[in-house]
């Protein structure tokens, strides 16, 4: 008995040491992992790192050669060379960080953009066209509760599902395959083809046939990665955490949208606020991830969903990621209506795909949702950062 029980303790220690070095591999590489000279941002997992240098692009208004030297452009390792731009960065990352630990108790009040707004200098002097303009005041990051005057948040989501075609024939779509044109930032504002793959309730590949090659998206239900190009990204298969991985989610349930009310909690209703000539109803939720805002911008008076706010937590500030949906129409022979276009737009990016058709509950293989393999180089590709 004695013997058996000892042969059951080193099985199970075997298997936890095992499941141990399984997720010690599973572990996505940190920035200092994949760059050299990383002094300000260690220990944040590289797709942070990324979104981080998105936040300086978007607060100062300058892009990557601005602050590298020109040659990063072509060699992810030059990234590491020093120039004055890059020490002033971790200077003024230093005053940040101790202005909201002195005086907001380590909370993110303060952040690039509080001061640049766009700009590589401040401004110092106010500038009285900005005050007295009749610019409306930006949407609220945060909704701090629903507006009175506003419908029930449930009853909005009943008129978007409605518009969709009801939940029932909603639910009876059960997977997608979606092709289409994309074109953007990461193309080169080139039109490439593009194809999505979707399985009900929360899977979806993406797959982008850009020139230097493919870039794969996938959200399996739980993980999701990015393989791209050397020429596109530093690593060959990203993974996706935090808030990235939260957004991942959203955007693949967003194409299930029965269930639309299950993406955040803590659901609120704003004033009604404008998109061009439209007006919008302004609902915000909680996402998983840190309890960020998840805000629904929907036409108040077709109910269709036309916005989407996510957001990401980086080290020196809050990124917003935009999603703008349009082209509804109707998929043949379901009854269901669908965007047949959609815009997304980050602090160092933007996109559009244009689907040109749908295929609804066709058979996909499971392995399109698994995590996907580094793309084959082109070596006629050309290097680009």
């Amino acid at each position: 008995m004695k013997l058996a029980l000892a042969a059951l303790v080193v099985v199970v220690a075997a298997v936890a040491g095992a499941r141990a070095q399984q997720s010690a591999a599973q572990k996505p590489p940190l920035a200092e992992d994949v760059f050299k000279d990383v002094r300000m941002l260690r220990g944040i997992p590289v797709d942070e790192f990324m979104e981080t240098m998105g936040f300086f692009s978007a607060a100062t208004g300058l892009n990557c050669q601005d602050c590298h030297v020109g040659e990063s452009g072509g060699d992810w390792a030059r990234y590491a060379d020093e120039t004055a731009r890059k020490a002033t960065a971790r200077r003024m990352m230093a005053m940040v960080a101790a202005i909201n630990k002195t005086n907001f108790a380590g909370r993110q009040v303060v952040s690039c953009w509080s001061c640049h707004d766009g700009n590589p200098f401040p401004e110092v002097v106010p500038d009285l066209a900005v005050q007295y303009s009749n610019e409306l005041p930006r949407d609220p990051f945060q909704i701090a509760r629903s507006d009175p005057a506003a419908p029930p948040v449930d009853t909005i989501f009943a008129k978007f599902v409605q518009t969709l075609g009801g939940a029932e024939r909603l639910a009876a779509v059960r997977s997608l395959v979606i092709r289409g044109i994309y074109g953007g930032t990461d193309t080169l504002s080139l039109r490439v083809p593009v194809e999505v793959y979707l399985r009900a309730p929360n899977q979806r590949a993406m797959i982008v046939h850009t020139f230097d090659g493919d870039m794969t998206t996938v959200y399996d239900g739980q993980a999701a990665w990015i393989a791209a190009p050397e020429t596109m990204k530093p690593v060959s298969v990203l993974t996706l955490t935090a808030g990235n991985l939260d957004a991942a989610r959203i955007e693949t349930e967003l194409f299930f949208p029965a269930r639309i009310n299950e993406i955040a909690t803590d659901w609120r209703v704003g004033a009604i606020t404008g998109i061009d000539d439209r007006d919008v109803h302004l609902v915000q939720g909680r996402g998983r991830a840190g309890g960020l805002p998840v805000t629904l911008y929907f036409d108040t008076e077709s109910g269709l969903l036309v916005r989407v706010l996510l957001y990401t937590s980086s080290p020196v500030g809050i990124n917003p990621r935009q999603i703008d949906f349009a082209d509804y129409r109707d998929m043949a022979g379901t009854g269901v209506r669908m965007p047949f276009r959609w815009t997304v737009t980050w602090t160092d990016g933007k996109s559009t795909t244009q689907v040109t058709e749908i295929q609804p509950n066709v058979a996909i293989e499971a392995s399109r949702f698994g995590r996907p393999s580094p793309p084959p180089p082109k070596p006629s590709a050309p290097r680009r950062g």
